[in-house]
């Protein structure tokens, strides 16, 4: 008897997509083949990246990942995380300790130009998913490898999560610095995953130029603490920057305490001046033009590491005396920096983002109506796409399988 799952794996591809499902011939990567090999997040949302751009990502995973666990779903392992992470891809279910099912999977990583994987090296190596093992049927592969810490250090073999991560790149020191808490919390988002996804994204494609170059692929690695540090010491390396030190690190402006919300007469906004003349330009529409006359905001710029928290206070002391509205209103005259501190569901309603068509209601097969994620980027020539719903676990393994079999590489 067919379950419910097997009909609706049936119906996803002939059932009219709606929404901003579009073509499946769009894309700067169409042409592109690349073996989603990789669990949770960091991975798979590289991958739906670049199938957003046009690739054909095709899913390698066993049916119980992190992503498909969760309460909130309305079929099993259709949770939110995995609906934001898996579209545009095709799910094949195999079993990797299997010797005909790992056969399977090496065969198609060998039609792949890319693959991204997260598995320990270790593993790999046991599995001969290693690059060393694929390149040797498989040149032209790049082989994307991503975890915690780097393969050849001595953390190598550590479990790594985005909390830990953000805690050995001094992302919760950072917080713990300018926010002056007691314990450092935590930033509330999976924030390592996904910067470590966006430089696997990037890292891929600079391979794939050379790829194509030369007809040559490589292996590319991504540790998440490496990548997240390299982040954070853009600004905040600051005066360690010199030999010898200058300073510390921390970027002044971000480490200001003051470096806040304001409480405006009904609400809350991030009203942040810059400039002297920004300063002055607020005094006056708050109705103070004698605090203009301040020596601190009078010279060619703000001195943001000697005079920025007590800047800061006075800028407090006037934002009550306009809502939120004036305020936007008086900032947008004089180009001064502005925005509403929106609750998150605000902030997805808001008239700009639905402008932008940023989350539209599609029709999922299995999952009836729901609100898909847009693309932040648009291409002239070769636009991206949603193309594909997330899958089901393993919707896709006798289709894929069946071409593999054929001797056919779908693009």
């Amino acid at each position: 008897m067919e379950s419910a799952a097997d009909a609706a794996a049936a119906n996803t591809e002939t059932a009219a997509p709606t929404g901003p499902l579009a073509d499946p011939l769009t894309g700067p990567l169409a042409g592109v083949r690349v073996i989603d090999m990789a669990t949770v997040v960091m991975g798979p949302y590289a991958a739906q990246i670049l199938g957003d751009l046009g690739a054909d990502v095709i899913k390698i995973e066993s049916p119980n990942d992190t992503v498909r666990v969760g309460a909130l779903h309305r079929t099993p392992g259709m949770t939110p995380l995995n609906l934001n992470v898996n579209r545009n891809k095709r799910s094949v279910t195999l079993n990797l300790k299997d010797d005909g099912e790992r056969a399977k999977a090496l065969e198609l990583i060998g039609t792949a130009d890319i693959l991204i994987t997260n598995m320990r090296i270790d593993a790999l190596r046991r599995l001969g998913m290693d690059y060393d093992s694929l390149a040797a049927a498989n040149p032209r592969l790049v082989h994307v490898h991503a975890q915690g810490f780097r393969p050849d250090s001595d953390r190598a073999r550590l479990a790594a999560y985005d909390e830990t991560v953000q805690a050995a790149s001094g992302l919760l020191d950072l917080a713990q610095r300018a926010g002056d808490v007691g314990a450092p919390v935590v930033l509330p988002s999976i924030f390592a995953d996904k910067v470590a996804a966006l430089t696997i994204v990037y890292a891929a494609l600079a391979a794939l130029v050379h790829q194509r170059a030369t007809g040559r692929g490589q292996h590319v690695e991504v540790p998440m603490v490496d990548t997240l540090l390299a982040f954070n010491l853009v600004e905040h390396l600051q005066g360690r920057i010199f030999e010898p030190p200058m300073g510390p690190t921390g970027f002044p402006l971000s480490m200001n305490k003051g470096h806040r919300a304001r409480p405006t007469k009904d609400g809350l906004a991030m009203v942040i001046p810059y400039s002297p003349q920004n300063f002055r330009d607020l005094f006056a529409a708050a109705g103070r033009p004698d605090l203009a006359e301040d020596a601190r905001v009078n010279g060619e710029f703000i001195d943001s590491t000697r005079d920025g928290a007590a800047l800061a206070e006075l800028l407090e002391t006037v934002t009550p005396e306009l809502t939120t509205a004036q305020w936007a209103e008086v900032c947008a005259k004089h180009s001064i920096p502005f925005g509403p501190v929106l609750r998150l569901d605000e902030a997805a309603d808001d008239p700009y983002v639905q402008g932008g068509r940023l989350l539209d209601v599609a029709e999922h097969p299995s999952e009836g109506a729901y609100r898909v994620v847009g693309i932040p980027l648009a291409f002239s020539a070769t636009p991206a796409s949603v193309r594909r719903h997330a899958p089901l676990p393993g919707q896709h393994t006798e289709e894929v399988l069946g071409e593999l079999a054929r001797g056919e590489v779908r693009r």
